[in-house]
């Protein structure tokens, strides 16, 4: 039995959801995502939840169990309240700024590297040495993160780079002096 999948998905107030066969829109305050499911499982609406369950008992319908619960869940936080990835820069000279509707960065090249978000995606620099990526879809929200933190990710020896701010960075011992 799948322990994640077994668990009803809440609606809070406010949001909906549509079922049509695999494609499930769910539409909240913050907007609308729609996604087809993968097959194997049922969705049905129930007193404001949503439940899901397997169609068969193989391996791969439990193991899509959980998945669909899980990404159902995604898209339901994302409406409502929204998700959001914090970076930050570390480094002597590096800096963020924004420009438009993205970002600039001054990370140690010769040049500044700009970075565009894709639609749906907000990009906000609070201070010259964090970024905050905003939207409603988990999946494109960790992308455009992981593809700022690309262009400069951590060095393990001084520490320097962009990184998330949860992240912490294993550093090593540099060269051991010559005697």
């Amino acid at each position: 039995m799948s322990r994640i999948g077994k668990q009803p998905v809440e609606l809070p107030d406010g949001v909906t959801a549509s079922l049509n066969g695999l494609t499930v829109t769910v539409a909240g305050p913050m907007g609308e995502l729609t996604q087809t499911m993968p097959e194997g499982v049922t969705i049905s609406e129930q007193d404001g939840t949503l439940v899901v369950a397997p169609t068969g008992d193989s391996r791969m319908h439990r193991s899509r169990w959980g998945l669909v619960r899980a990404l159902l869940a995604n898209m339901v936080q994302g409406v409502s309240e929204g998700y959001a990835r914090r970076l930050e820069l570390v480094g002597v000279g590096y800096r963020a700024a924004s420009k438009g509707s993205g970002v600039e960065l001054q990370v140690g090249f010769s040049h500044p590297v700009q970075i565009d978000p894709p639609d749906g995606i907000t990009i906000e620099v609070p201070e010259a040495t964090q970024i905050v990526v905003k939207g409603i879809d988990k999946a494109v929200v960790g992308q455009v993160a992981a593809n700022i933190r690309k262009v400069r990710p951590p060095e393990p020896y001084k520490g320097k780079g962009i990184k998330y701010s949860d992240e912490r960075i294993r550093r090593k011992a540099g060269k051991a002096a010559a005697r």
